[in-house]
């Protein structure tokens, strides 16, 4: 395959020749690892995602977040802090990397947002039901097209069972999926044993993209009013 010169996000730096396939490989492991060291570290600011974009002279990581003032910390010396980690962790060269807060628009409509919330609301000892519904009324107020929250271990008794709670409209299969549907999956550890919670929110179709994807459900249909016909005049 091609052969292809960059700077390798992972244990060696260096700038070395890297198939395309270990390229991709590698980018993917780099997105994994930090995306799950920004979801612990992160989980009581709104962590809702990350981007990474590479530059020819620095790497920058985009973190999204509900509350991005808790992110930067006082005077920025929280993200300051983050940079450093991320940088030593991935052998980044010094001033090369820089790592940014983003504030997400709608938390009612970010699934890792609610998953969170709802994670939060479990710890201090709300019921299951209530905190689900509370974080369906929520999401659907946000004018999301349709909400998901599936809660699955031991709920009070001693025998794990799961419970779903359904609200609007949801699309489970096809492309659509991939663009309307955000999805986020956490778990709770309580005394009993370990909640697993995953929120799926069906998103609003937006021309702008702004709340929702640009692209049109390919099941929805718009029927246009027919034209006036136009009356030839007499000859």
């Amino acid at each position: 395959g091609k052969v292809i010169s960059f700077s390798l996000p992972s244990h060696k730096m260096a700038s070395v020749s890297i198939s395309k396939k270990r390229k991709f490989v590698a980018d993917g492991v780099f997105h994994a690892e930090l995306n799950e060291l920004l979801t612990r570290e992160l989980a009581e600011d709104g962590y809702a995602g990350v981007e990474v974009r590479h530059t020819v002279m620095r790497t920058e990581i985009i973190i999204r977040a509900t509350r991005t003032q808790n992110v930067l910390g006082e005077k920025g010396r929280r993200i300051r802090e983050l940079t450093a980690v991320v940088q030593k962790r991935f052998n980044f060269p010094e001033n090369s990397v820089e790592l940014y807060a983003e504030k997400v628009n709608n938390r009612g409509l970010c699934a890792a947002a609610q998953c969170e919330s709802l994670r939060y609301k479990l710890l201090g000892g709300l019921a299951v039901r209530r905190a689900c519904y509370g974080v369906l009324r929520f999401v659907m107020e946000s004018e999301a097209r349709g909400v998901e929250v599936i809660v699955s271990g031991k709920l009070r008794a001693q025998r794990a069972k799961s419970m779903k709670f359904i609200d609007g409209y949801m699309v489970k299969s096809g492309q659509p999926k991939q663009h309307y549907v955000d999805s986020a999956v956490r778990h709770v550890k309580l005394r009993q044993g370990v909640l697993g919670v995953k929120v799926n929110i069906m998103l609003p179709h937006d021309p702008s993209g702004r709340m929702g994807p640009k692209e049109i459900q390919p099941d929805v249909i718009q029927v246009l009013e027919p034209k006036e016909d136009a009356v030839l005049a007499a000859q």
